[in-house]
């Protein structure tokens, strides 16, 4: 049985931590891991329960820590403590239960477990095959919430310690610029020696006992990292001149460099702390997503509304929403009519309005009235929760890039301690100043420390796909995100993609009240083209038909207040003896026509079509704009497909495919275009062509199969977002690109830099911790992406 698992990984000070962690994971058999350090979560994916232990024991031994959830269930059933021993035993044999508690006084089962492997449903099952009744009382949701906040507040704790921390390190650290004034000859005096070493040692082995921890782990696990680095450097500068100072006394003034080491943990704790509060905002989308789920829901039970936990809602309940509340669950209004407000989920920024028999999002706002729902989809099944997990699926993946700066930023470290010590030697044989060759040693150490390189892709990747998903986005993995920007042609499907997906009266040739009586008889066939023409009249109730009769393929009669109605096409006219009216319009704009006849006269003709949605010839507009080809595909006849191609002004169109000629005609395309294909469809028939594009693309409002096959999802029904898709991915590989090369000129440039002795240790450390704000800086600008193409504007921008 294989097991997916996203797990909080804390304790990893930079990239290298999380290379290692996932290089040690991939050894163990049948694991297969990705650890990203700017989520700090590792997605694992493993072949049989039974290796969990294992893996966690594997990153305990690492020396880091990961996360857990708790679930607590109200027990009924136990009658003695021995069945509560008995179910406890169980419970904590379960794959994934790091410890159960089952107290038989309250009657309560407290679990703790590893995030996301046992499910609030699994875990019922489970006690109830014991023979117990099981009640959620705190969910996965509230739980993972839970987990969430908890984190929050050890992070803001951590960055807390970590201002204090560096602040005090720059009190002790000011003064020992005095020493560098003094060495540049703008002070005629130095600070004792003695009083350099007082302030200097706090600062090393407090302040800088970060790196050593992250040092020895490193060591231990036979690798080497950015701590490796830093405390090498700076220990360097500090024992030798510690070393000075207790050989020659007094008359080291001037001669130590204490102020290096501690300068250097100053500005690299300093970036630290910036970079922390960098990568925690780049996290602020799956954050957000879990805050829309609401912990409890209000439903009808046992003739009374109660309140429960969002768990507990099963398929089929009755839940009530008031005004202010967010909708618990995936569900139908079956009473009641409010705006919604769904703009976190779908990119929406304007309320919407729902009404009896519409569909509403879990996470939703209720901005208006009062509704009741009927819960149609709970749990992880959930919108909400399959938009979590993409988003997260797609944070977590490394593109082909990162994958290559994993493997110089594994070899990375000991050539650079090679340079290091290189430049040590060539500097003491040509100068005779060990001084002068130590500090160009440490120069070359401190400023190669490779954080920003590891942090250059996760960190573009994790703000790319977050900010996407804000505005209706959702891009499944990596791999996508790297292809979209590439693509170079679109096939379309034509029904519910660039159109409504549903017939409308687009023309009719009688009068109002004619057109009331055929509406009446069509209250009898659930036809969609009956179904139009029924929408298209408004105000009273309409008469209820008689004497009905249906003939298959030709229409519909039967009387109507007193008058006898005929529609359907004309054979049915002719086979009743009606004369044929004269037909002005043509039918080359694709429309179906029936004609309507009252008491054996042909009164009018009725063009039924299925219209294009208001944004789709904007959405072409804007493809054509940007080189990219758009192309039809139906399997319409030739007529409606001609018209839509010729409206749209497309560069082609296939009219009369069948589901499984979508794939050969984006293969036919592929052959012909200089570039990627994409396939942008909804329904179920779209899934095999969505699944043979290059690039996938599926309208939320289709099909399940379509948004699971698709690669890219697309929250909103609007085809301009196809447009918007193409520029996130652009632009995240665009920052994907500059971050890379920001980070390796700093590496470049600074290593043979320093290793000429034109860059001081000091200068370097400013150096480094500069180089990963550089990088997070510039993924942040990510978050002010706003899709072009629809001229949406975002009412929270904070994600």
């Amino acid at each position: 049985m294989t097991m997916h698992i996203q797990l909080p990984i804390s304790g990893m000070s930079c990239a290298n931590c999380a290379s290692r962690i996932t290089t040690a994971l991939n050894k163990l058999d049948g694991v297969e891991a990705t650890v990203n350090f700017a989520l700090e979560q590792a997605a694992i994916d493993l072949s049989q329960n039974a290796q969990l232990p294992v893996v966690l024991e594997s990153i305990k031994s690492q020396g880091y820590d990961y996360g857990e959830e708790t679930l607590l269930f109200q027990i009924s059933g136990m009658t003695c403590a021995g069945c509560s021993a008995r179910l406890n035993k169980m419970l904590s044999a379960l794959p994934g239960v790091i410890s159960a508690d089952v107290n038989f006084s309250l009657e309560q089962a407290r679990i703790t477990q590893v995030p996301g492997v046992q499910t609030p449903a699994s875990l019922r099952e489970q006690i109830e095959g014991l023979g117990f009744g099981a009640q959620l009382a705190q969910g996965s949701a509230s739980a993972r919430r839970q987990q969430l906040l908890a984190r929050e507040e050890q992070e803001s704790a951590a960055a807390h310690k970590a201002l204090i921390q560096v602040s005090i390190s720059v009190l002790l650290t000011l003064p020992l610029l005095v020493g560098m004034l003094a060495m540049a000859g703008l002070l005629p005096w130095h600070l004792p020696a003695w009083l350099e070493l007082v302030l200097a040692t706090p600062v090393q082995f407090w302040i800088g006992a970060r790196f050593y921890r992250g040092a020895w782990l490193a060591i231990k696990n036979r690798s080497a990292n950015m701590d490796v680095l830093v405390a090498t450097g700076t220990s360097a500068a500090y024992f030798y001149s510690l070393y000075l100072l207790l050989t020659l006394g007094v008359a080291a003034s001037g001669k130590l460099y204490f102020e290096a080491s501690a300068i250097i943990i100053t500005l690299i704790s300093l970036g630290k702390l910036l970079e922390a509060r960098a990568r925690r905002s780049t996290q602020s989308a799956i954050r957000e997503l879990m805050a829309l789920r609401p912990e409890t829901a209000t439903v009808w039970r046992g003739e009374a509304w109660q309140s429960v936990a969002v768990d507990e809602v099963l398929r089929g309940d009755r839940l009530r929403v008031l005004v202010g509340e967010r909708v618990p669950v995936d569900g139908k209004i079956t009473s009641g009519e409010s705006e919604l407000d769904e703009s976190i989920l779908t990119g929406e920024s304007l309320p919407v309005l729902r009404t009896s028999g519409d569909n509403v999002l879990g996470g939703a706002i209720n901005r208006s009235g009062v509704l009741e729902i009927e819960a149609t989809t709970v749990g992880e099944d959930s919108s909400l929760s399959k938009i979590i997990a993409l988003v997260e699926s797609a944070q977590m993946g490394k593109a082909p890039l990162q994958q290559l700066v994993d493997k110089v930023s594994a070899v990375f470290v000991p050539v650079v301690m090679a340079i290091a010590l290189l430049t040590l030697l060539v500097w003491y044989a040509i100068g005779n100043d060990f001084g002068q060759a130590l500090l160009a040693a440490v120069a070359v150490l401190v400023i190669a420390c490779p954080c920003a390189l590891g942090l250059a892709t996760p960190a573009a990747i994790v703000t790319g796909t977050g900010v996407a998903a804000r505005h209706g986005i959702l891009i499944k993995d990596v791999d996508t995100l790297q292809k979209a920007h590439a693509i170079k042609a679109l096939i379309f499907d034509k029904t519910g993609t660039l159109t409504q997906g549903k017939p409308v009266l687009a023309s009719w040739s009688g009068n109002e009240e004619q057109l009331r009586l055929a509406a009446a008889l069509q209250q009898a066939s659930e036809h969609p083209l009956a179904l139009a023409m029924r929408e298209a009249v408004s105000g009273d109730a309409l008469p209820q038909p008689d004497e009905v009769e249906v003939r298959v393929g030709a229409g519909i009669l039967g009387k109507v207040a007193g008058h006898e109605v005929a529609i359907g096409n004309p054979s049915l006219l002719s086979a009743l003896g009606i004369p044929m009216p004269t037909q002005d319009e043509v039918d080359s704009d694709g429309a179906t026509r029936v004609w309507v006849a009252i008491d054996g006269v042909a009164v009018g003709i009725a063009a039924l079509a299925d219209t294009l949605r208001p944004e789709s010839p904007a959405a072409i507009a804007t493809l054509r704009q940007r080189g990219i080809a758009s192309w039809l595909v139906s399997g319409d006849a030739p007529a409606p497909v001609a018209h839509i191609a010729a409206k749209l002004g497309l560069d082609g169109a296939f009219d009369s495919v069948l589901p499984a000629g979508k794939v050969e005609k984006v293969e036919a395309l592929r052959a012909q275009v200089d570039g990627l294909v994409a396939m942008v469809g909804d329904g179920v028939n779209d899934a095999p062509a969505l699944a043979a594009a290059d690039v996938g693309i599926a309208m939320g409002s289709g099909s399940d199969v379509a948004m699971e096959t698709a690669s890219i999802t697309l929250m909103r029904s609007d085809p301009r977002l196809v447009a918007d898709a193409i520029d996130i991915s652009a632009a995240t590989w665009r920052t994907i690109q500059q971050n890379l090369f920001w980070a390796f000129v700093f590496n470049v440039v600074g290593i043979p830099l320093a290793a000429l002795g034109y860059l001081s240790p000091e200068l370097a450390g400013a150096a480094m911790a500069l180089s990963s704000i550089t990088v997070l800086s510039n993924s942040l600008l990510l978050k002010r992406w706003r899709p072009k193409a629809g001229n949406r504007v975002s009412v929270h921008p904070h994600i």
